[in-house]
């Protein structure tokens, strides 16, 4: 059955119902919060904190922003921007993310300040005193909590890796856009899984493995999101071979994401393992960068079929609070497919920005 998509006056309801949800996501009982050996308190779960997960927040509504103009969308992203800039933060993978975000609201609005941490942060992403590097020159994923030596995540593409392409275009540096290519590469390298087409979670240089060789969804679907944004991004042309390695690599991994879509859309948060719980947010970020591939013309226009049905379990999974449900906890590594598994489930901003990812993309169908 054809999955139908809902009027374009209703999907922007239901994008307008998740930023509502967004900005006013609270943390009631503290369990989410993560505590730092200094002392700081970092809110990961609602809007007034710098996390990987205001990033994405802040990336699905402009997304959204750019194609419909909506002022409530600019309003909140440049808010967000005049509340956090000023008090700063530590510097790692997750937190460059929001500066993807800066980085057009800059050229919407220019302020020398933020072209000035725009530059800063750069710097630090190429710098050999700088983030530190992996053997051949992967980028460490290192967190507020954790340096994790020797180790690459497949969210790094997603949350530094893409911002650092911007950058070279934003600042005319040609050899950032090269380095963000080559990190493509290289994560491509060791994550990939040949068998599957899927990714794996993590590697670690220093066991040389890939943890728990976890298949998780979530980990895979900023995947599914960066290499179409990057070929977007770069504007890279058809025959030039490292758009094609990229398309590639996406092709073979959402031929494995077809055969393993559940009935209601859904993916299961361990691609490969039914036992394992159905996640919307990773769903989402699968549907939104399927359907952006497929419009793209990087992937075959059957798949739109998979995007679609995607974005209906999104819709289904999207409550009258405007909270995506079945959206699991932020999710570190993990050495056992158990650890996957047993990841809370809870409302997040990246589920309603994810969300609003999917929501807008189907927008262009509407």
């Amino acid at each position: 059955m054809s999955a139908t998509l809902p009027a374009r006056s209703d999907l922007i309801g239901l994008i307008h119902r998740l930023m509502d949800n967004l900005v006013s996501i609270h943390d009631e009982t503290g369990e989410f919060l993560l505590r730092l050996e200094d002392g700081r308190v970092i809110d990961t779960k609602g809007w007034n904190g710098w996390e990987w997960t205001h990033g994405i927040g802040l990336f699905g509504m402009w997304g959204y922003y750019q194609q419909t103009g909506d002022d409530k969308a600019l309003t909140i992203i440049r808010q967000w921007f005049l509340d956090q800039l000023p008090r700063g933060t530590t510097k790692n993978i997750n937190t460059v993310s929001p500066f993807l975000t800066l980085s057009y609201l800059y050229e919407r609005e220019p302020n020398a300040d933020w072209l000035a941490q725009i530059q800063e942060w750069a710097d630090w992403l190429m710098a050999p005193d700088g983030l530190p590097k992996t053997e051949e020159g992967g980028f460490q994923h290192i967190v507020y909590n954790d340096e994790n030596p020797g180790e690459m995540w497949d969210d790094t593409l997603m949350m530094s890796v893409l911002p650092l392409a911007r950058f070279g275009l934003l600042l005319d540096r040609p050899d950032y856009v090269e380095e963000a290519k080559r990190q493509f590469l290289v994560h491509i390298k060791y994550l990939f899984d040949t068998k599957t087409g899927l990714w794996f979670h993590g590697w670690d240089f220093n066991g040389r493995h890939n943890f728990a060789g976890a298949l998780w969804a979530r980990g895979n679907c900023w995947i599914t999101i960066a290499i179409p944004e990057i070929v977007e991004l770069l504007g890279l042309p058809e025959g030039d071979a490292f758009r094609t390695f990229l398309v590639d690599t996406l092709a073979a991994q959402v031929k494995t994401l077809a055969a393993t879509q559940a009935d209601n859309g859904l993916w299961h948060t361990l691609v490969m393992d039914p036992t394992s719980y159905l996640e919307a947010s990773a769903t989402a970020g699968f549907a939104y960068g399927i359907l952006k591939a497929v419009r793209m013309g990087l992937l075959d226009p059957a798949y739109e079929e998979v995007g679609l049905k995607a974005v209906q379990g999104v819709i289904d999974h999207i409550n009258d609070d405007g909270e995506l449900t079945q959206v699991s906890f932020g999710t570190a590594m993990g050495d056992t497919m158990q650890f996957y598994k047993d990841i809370a489930l809870t409302s997040m901003p990246y589920g309603q920005s994810l969300a609003i990812c999917a929501l807008a993309e189907a927008l262009h169908r509407r």
